[in-house]
């Protein structure tokens, strides 16, 4: 008798563990589909790498005044090699733009944060803004006087803690995005 009621609970404790693990499923299933469903995308969806940019014309002429990134949080930046897109935080300073990758000091920051490596390997990329395509080159910064008043700029738009020293001990990678050559 014990031993029949012990397979009947554990027939039903077996058959509980397999409900729950089939509903934890349907969430990473849908995170999972949105993620490759973004890359085939013209452009990055909410937290998700996207596909190249392509939509909106490609500026033309002079260098922009950057100073209106000041009022942008994110903007849209596609390496060339590889056509994927990504979300990245921005910052003018002195004129120039500006963007950053933190936790490069880290297993799990290099893992997480592969553009960064792959804009030393090819710095070109094309940045949205406002509908409004930039071809950009990428020069990554690592030390500098430059990095203390950005820096400061940085801080004061988001809540990060670059610093010069963090810059310099290879911990965050700034990269200026200046006109191709």
């Amino acid at each position: 008798m014990v031993q029949q009621y012990a397979q009947t609970l554990s027939r039903q404790f077996a058959r509980i563990l397999t409900v729950l693990l089939c509903l934890g499923l349907i969430p990473v299933a849908a995170v999972f589909t949105a993620a490759i469903k973004a890359r085939g995308g013209d452009g990055p969806k909410y937290v998700f790498s996207g596909g190249p940019l392509e939509s909106g014309e490609i500026h033309q002429g002079a260098e922009p005044n950057w100073e209106f990134v000041k009022d942008v949080s994110t903007l849209e930046m596609q390496l060339v090699e590889p056509p994927l897109s990504r979300r990245v935080w921005v910052a003018e300073y002195d004129g120039k733009l500006y963007v950053w990758s933190g936790y490069m000091g880290t297993t799990v920051g290099r893992l997480w944060k592969k553009w960064p490596v792959q804009a030393e390997r090819n710095n070109l990329a094309v940045i949205r803004v406002d509908g409004i395509r930039y071809e950009r080159q990428l020069n990554r910064i690592k030390s500098g006087e430059i990095l203390d008043g950005l820096s400061q700029i940085i801080r004061a738009k988001y809540p990060s803690q670059m610093s010069r020293e963090a810059v310099e001990a290879g911990e965050v990678w700034v990269f200026e995005l200046s006109a191709r050559d």
